[in-house]
Formats: C-alpha cells, structure tokens, sequence
C-alpha cells in the first residue's frame, strides 16, 4: 500500500504536470511545421509495449555499456546498477511513464490551446504582456478545467497502478520499494491461488478510489468551482 500511494503521488507531481509543461512550451513554438513534427515524434513512445519500454531503460542504465554509465565514467565516478538499487528504482519507473506517455497525455491539452480565441492574444500583446504572462493569464486559465478533470480522475486511481511497469522493471533486490498491491496480487492469485483475498483486495480498491473521487471532486467544487458534475 505504501509503495503503490508514494509511486502515485510521485507521477501526480511529476507525470501529471509534464504533459501540461509540454502542452505550453510547445504552444510557444513558432514554426508550424516543426511543432507538427515534434507533437508527432512525442507520441510515439506510446505505442511501445512496457516491454519495449523497460528493454529500452534496462540498456540506457547498464553498468556495462548503457550510455549513462558511460557519461559518469567521463567524471570518474564508478559504474552504478541503477536497476538494482532500492533509492533509484521509484525515479527510475516515473521517468519511464514521463517519457512514455506525456506526448500522448498533451493531446487533450493540445485541443484545449488550440480553441482559444487568438483575440486575446492579440489584446495581451498591446497592453504590453509577454509569452510568460500570456501562457500564466490566458493559456493556463483556459486550460483549467481539462486540468481539474483529470487529476480527479488521477486523483481516483492513486490506490491502483499499471501492473506491467512495475512488473517487467522490478527485481527482488528493490522488492522493498517496487512491491505494489498489483504485484502483490499478482503474487496471491496466480502463483498461490488465493482467488477470494485478491478479489476482496480489488473490491477494496475499487471503493477505496470511489471515495476518494468523491471526496476530491466535492472539494475541487469548493474551491474552485470546478469539479466532474
């Protein structure tokens, strides 16, 4: 439990707000045609199976030939087994999600930017507001509410996670830190065949995630007036 709510709470900070950074940035860029490109290139990785994914930052982090061992030898520092040390394996699997998906997350905040209305741009530039101050008071502001739906739909899903990232890059060396309720399930049910006790732990999850919805979606109405209904 402690495992799947931290390595949640980790790609809420990270892996929710990179897609909106990305949104932005990209929206900044000038020239249609490597913006074009560039949207494009940021989705591919989402159509990589984990496998793929977890082949591909298994080599990048090998102490013998991946390239960020490499680098680190340049400054003299010592080979280091990224994928079997317990302090790099939670940074280790947002990075893979970041890089994975947040070309595919932007989508949704792509189609936000694109249907604003260029007058206030327009209005923004004569009263002397820069890119920055354009993207805080107009980009941002409109984008609000795709953002709060979201992060309450992320925020309902933090006592589950995806089995097959934490499945294919965990090792019993960083059990300690990368065992979630999903492999544990995985674990009970089909290797000991404890069918009732993790039919009983979905359940649980289910309601545990039902309530936190409600519960975040009330709050979110409160503050900000934005909620799901």
């Amino acid at each position: 439990m402690r495992n799947t709510i931290i390595i949640n709470l980790y790609d809420i900070a990270f892996g929710f707000t990179a897609p909106i950074l990305f949104a932005l940035l990209a929206n900044e860029i000038a020239n249609k045609y490597f913006k074009r490109i560039m949207q494009t290139i940021s989705y591919l990785p989402h159509f990589l199976s984990w496998i793929v994914v977890s082949g591909i930052f298994y080599q990048i982090l090998s102490p013998v030939s991946g390239i960020v061992n490499e680098v680190l030898k340049v400054f003299g520092v010592e080979p280091i087994f990224f994928m079997t040390e317990v302090r790099f394996f939670r940074s280790i699997v947002v990075v893979a999600e970041i890089w994975k998906n947040v070309g595919w997350s932007a989508i949704l905040y792509f189609s936000v930017i694109s249907g604003i209305d260029t007058q206030l741009y327009d209005a923004a530039m004569i009263d002397g507001a820069g890119k920055f101050r354009q993207a805080i008071h107009i980009t941002l502001p409109s984008m609000l509410p795709m953002i709060t739906l979201l992060l309450l739909l992320r925020i309902s899903n933090i006592f589950t996670i995806g089995f097959e990232r934490i499945f294919l890059m965990q090792n019993p060396l960083v059990y300690k830190v990368s065992d979630v309720i999903s492999t544990y399930v995985y674990r009970l049910g089909l290797e000991q065949a404890q069918y009732s006790l993790t039919t009983a732990i979905g359940l649980t999850q289910s309601l545990l995630g039902f309530v936190l919805l409600i519960s975040a979606n009330k709050i979110s109405q409160k503050l900000s007036g934005l909620g799901l209904y």
